[in-house]
């Protein structure tokens, strides 16, 4: 007992806060040890407050006492020294089938016992409480029967030497320990994923993938199954239906015989709800449609409300909205009185196909949905004023300001549907090369809106008997879209300058990931290999402003986030240079806007260390087709004991409460200097300033960002308009969530966490 009480003095004395109370109630307890830790732990977490916030340590130091003493228990060795044999951990999980057997044969136990004198257990002391229990809780590694085995400081070695496994012996624990260097100091986190999962015998590392369904019978029961298989593994998956035919099309020239897209949907949503994720949640699919595709009105906007018809919901997957500049524009056109008179007309892909020619060089048929407006070029444009001419072409007519009504409802009911800007998106491909210009390559995003990469469906080729008897199903492959996370903890890499350093190493943690994952889905595998697609993040941004003393509303707040993403940028696209001059280039490099420059043009990048790097990169090329991507970071943030992604904190105090848990949460950080610059919270800050910064940062980031509106229940249908107009014009690619304060919190994909 006397452990503990020299503990809560010990951390007390650190934060300033009087421990005297507790410490008398334990005494005249005659409690035992581990009593004693209880009570103290309790005693703590119900002394969080904003006034003394710091009480979250002593919780997450007591707390720390309990897993050292499981870990003891279940290993055999005393609790005092905190952290047990290394070597004999890695022979004892592995042993259980728990760890991958290649851990012990790829290092020998004195490179083991190198990286254990590297662990260092007073990094533990980094953690508040909340991110001590989620990682405990959550991705720590357990035996079968949820033993405690591994502690915090062995899980980030573990997934240092999974992620370097692979390279060369001669500098492999120096690569080692550097990515434990990133991870242990909570300078970084990767994504759940890869959390969980390295160095296991099981599970999968990446966080998102994205499918394009062909508009066949085979392309949506195909699609099924590869999500069913992806759902069972863990990840965050998109899907775009924009090519399936709608209600009342013909099918094989019988006219009025298709269901439209709802059904299929439906089907999808059974899937994820029945195929989950490692036990432990529901599939989480996310739909997306373009706003000219006829089912947008039948039924896809309602999909998740709670009025219309059940038979027509799927309130388990989530919508977003594929939205070209044209019709943006639309909403804007108005009569002499203000009245909004923008028309909109849908049509269904498979009709428009039919009817209006249109081909790629190779003859392929194409569809609305395959073509954007560029800069200077209004293809998509241009091909949609052709459909509306033509006499013959069936299509369905509102006014543009009616369906985006309806978008509007849905989203401030149910939180969805997420808004796809195709065209921006597109513009903005740095891979564009690979379809052609004008030809769409992204059509959709991810479930956490941040992914932005080629798409293209798979189908089958052929379908036969071998010579013994089997049938064989040839499929050809698209681009099945996969994306590796990580972030950067923004507060503590800033504050102890690690960028230049972190950096390097975070982005070879990420292209290590494409090389080990064993992806079930064979062209999402083909597909990560081909681009070698990762997402750089980042997460913590209210924290850092809180930190450097800048308030979310001001110019300084969008001026800082576009230098530092510029910073990000430039040290990510550097690092995958160097990368590619140590193992090679990404295989659709060349005509790439990387290898042309046209990138770093559009972008503006002038200064003399982005012409040098320009240069670099055109000799030598990236290891990655696209770099960068902010995910939405709940659950990792609270690990590294900082705010959500790019959002703004909930509130200065809440209580967090999960399933198996309930607690008071502060502000980190707080005192009466941070209070001033976290003051105004996510609801009662000017979104326009929210939307300003995130397209400040959009311009350095390649792919996108998830970027949740925040608004009240009672807002204005104009307000809400005017808020994504100002998104649209501003150049953001995608927009996540429309939080309303009617809501109640919505649950999201763990996987793209990072």
């Amino acid at each position: 007992m006397n452990d503990v009480l020299e503990n809560i003095a010990v951390v007390a004395k650190k934060y300033q806060l009087d421990a005297t109370s507790i410490i008398q109630q334990i005494k005249q307890s005659n409690s035992t040890k581990e009593e004693a830790n209880q009570q103290a732990l309790f005693y703590a977490l119900n002394n969080i407050a904003m006034d003394e916030p710091a009480w979250t340590f002593v919780a997450a130091r007591m707390y720390l006492n309990e897993l050292y003493q499981m870990a003891a228990d279940n290993r055999g060795y005393r609790p005092e020294i905190k952290y047990g044999g290394f070597y004999e951990l890695i022979n004892t999980l592995s042993d259980k089938g728990i760890y991958a057997a290649d851990l012990r044969s790829i290092y020998s136990k004195d490179e083991i016992n190198v990286l254990e004198k590297e662990i260092n257990p007073e990094r533990d002391h980094l953690f508040n409480y909340i991110g001590l229990f989620l990682l405990a809780d959550r991705y720590i590694t357990k035996d079968h029967d949820r033993n405690i085995y591994e502690l915090p400081q062995e899980r980030f070695m573990i997934i240092a030497m999974t992620l370097m496994k692979n390279e060369p012996k001669e500098k492999r624990l120096e690569l080692v320990k550097e990515a434990y260097w990133a991870l242990s100091n909570l300078y970084m986190t990767v994504a759940t994923p890869t959390l969980a999962n390295a160095g296991k015998s099981f599970g999968q590392l990446s966080s998102c993938f994205i499918d394009t369904v062909d508009d066949s019978l085979d392309g949506i029961y195909l699609n099924n199954w590869d999500i069913a298989r992806l759902s069972k593994d863990g990840g965050g998956i998109g899907v775009y239906y924009g090519k399936v035919r709608a209600l009342g099309s013909d099918i094989k020239k019988f006219k009025g015989n298709s269901s439209g897209v709802v059904p299929w949907i439906r089907l999808l949503n059974d899937t994820a709800v029945s195929v989950d994720q490692l036990g432990q949640r529901q599939g989480a699919v996310a739909i997306y449609l373009d706003v000219f595709h006829k089912d947008i009105m039948n039924g896809f906007l309602d999909l998740k409300t709670n009025n219309g018809d059940e038979r027509r919901k799927a309130h388990d997957i989530f919508t977003g909205v594929a939205i070209p500049d044209l019709f943006m524009k639309k909403l804007q056109e108005v009569d002499e009185n203000g009245r909004s008179i923008g028309e909109w007309h849908t049509f269904c892909p498979h009709q428009v196909k039919q009817m209006m020619g249109w081909k790629d060089k190779n003859g392929t048929p194409l569809g609305l949905e395959d073509y954007y407006d560029e800069i200077g070029d209004n293809y998509f444009t241009e091909k949609y004023e052709e459909a509306v001419n033509h006499p013959l072409l069936p299509r369905k007519t509102y006014r543009a300001m009616d369906i985006m009504a309806r978008i509007m409802v849905a989203q401030l009911e149910t939180g969805t549907p997420y808004m796809f800007y195709r065209d921006e998106a597109n513009r903005q491909n740095p891979n564009k090369h690979v379809r052609g210009r004008g030809l769409t390559s992204i059509y959709c995003s991810n479930l956490c809106t941040e992914i932005m990469q080629n798409m293209s469906a798979t189908t089958i080729a052929k379908e036969y008997q071998d010579e013994q008897g089997n049938i064989v199903i040839i499929r050809k492959p698209g681009d099945f879209v996969v994306c590796n996370l990580s972030s950067i903890n923004l507060p503590k890499a800033i504050e102890a300058e690690a960028l230049e350093r972190l950096i390097p190493i975070q982005m070879r943690m990420l292209d290590n990931v494409i090389d080990l994952n064993t992806i079930k889905v064979g062209q999402a595998q083909i597909t990560n290999k081909k681009y070698r697609a990762v997402g750089l993040g980042t997460f913590g941004w209210h924290h850092l402003l809180a930190q450097e003393g800048i308030y979310w509303e001001s110019d300084q707040a969008v001026e800082f986030a576009d230098k530092l993403y510029e910073d990000i940028a430039y040290y990510a696209i550097k690092s995958s240079m160097e990368l590619a001059k140590e193992k090679g280039m990404y295989s659709e490099f060349l005509g790439s806007e990387w290898q042309t420059g046209a990138y770093f043009e559009r972008k503006g990048y002038e200064t003399e260390r982005w012409k040098d790097l320009r240069n670099d990169v055109a000799e030598h090329g990236i290891r990655n087709g696209w770099l960068m991507a902010v995910a939405p970071n709940s659950s990792t943030a609270k690990i590294g004991a900082s705010t959500d992604g790019i959002d703004p904190i909930y509130a200065v105090e809440y209580a967090e409460e999960k399933k198996n848990f309930k607690f008071k949460v502060t502000a980190p950080d707080l005192d009466h200097i941070t209070y001033n610059y976290y003051r105004r919270s996510r609801h009662e800050l000017d979104q326009v300033w929210s939307i300003r910064q995130n397209a400040a940062r959009q311009h350095h980031v390649d792919q996108a960002i998830s970027f949740n509106l925040y608004v009240r229940h009672d807002i204005k249908a104009r307000d809400l308009l005017n808020l994504h107009l100002e998104a649209w014009s501003h150049g953001l690619k995608t927009t996540y969530y429309v939080r309303s304060t009617s809501q109640s919190e919505i649950e999201e994909c763990e996987a793209c966490h990072s």
